[in-house]
């Protein structure tokens, strides 16, 4: 049986990775409320179903992509059951064509794993080098739902939350594509 704690407010007593202890210390500085779960691992869309039910929210769905010479990096959020087509967010964006970012630049250039990629990623991004992409079904929503930067715990905030406070906070321009 798929474990997740009860809903808290507070953050975690220890953190599992820089980048979650970065989350978390950013969202108290920016005074942004949250919701938030411990769960084990989740690999499949059926864990998150079970997550987005305790929450009541809707787990985004958060992918990192890069150009084939590996100089474009960007940040793509949309709705868990969207397919993903390089094709369309290709020309949605007017960008040359773009596939999965290698494993070891999620590691170095975001700070998670796989399963774990989060827009709170955008801290560790100081240089600006990824950009961040949401689906316009994604803004449309009340509630953001996506990892802490694990794949063990998960939150709900305000969607405002994170396209004003957030992204503002580290200078990051979002650009809205349909898809």
């Amino acid at each position: 049986m798929f474990y997740i704690s009860e809903v808290k407010k507070l953050a975690p007593a220890e953190f599992k990775t820089p980048l979650q202890e970065k989350v978390y210390t950013t969202l108290h500085k920016l005074q942004i409320p949250f919701e938030r779960v411990d769960t084990d691992d989740a690999i499949s869309m059926k864990d998150c179903l079970l997550i987005n039910r305790k929450l009541n929210m809707n787990m985004v769905k958060t992918l990192f992509l890069c150009n084939r010479q590996q100089t474009e990096f960007f940040l793509f959020v949309t709705v868990a059951e969207k397919p993903f087509k390089s094709k369309d967010f290709s020309n949605a964006l007017g960008v040359s064509r773009v596939s999965f970012a290698p494993e070891e630049l999620l590691n170095s250039m975001l700070g998670t794993t796989i399963g774990a990629a989060t827009v709170f990623s955008v801290l560790l991004d100081k240089k600006s080098k990824v950009q961040v992409v949401f689906d316009e079904d994604i803004v449309s929503e009340d509630w953001y739902g996506c990892s802490d930067g694990t794949t063990t715990g998960y939150m709900k905030i305000k969607t405002v939350h994170i396209v004003q406070d957030l992204l503002n906070y580290t200078s990051h321009k979002l650009t809205v594509i349909p898809m």
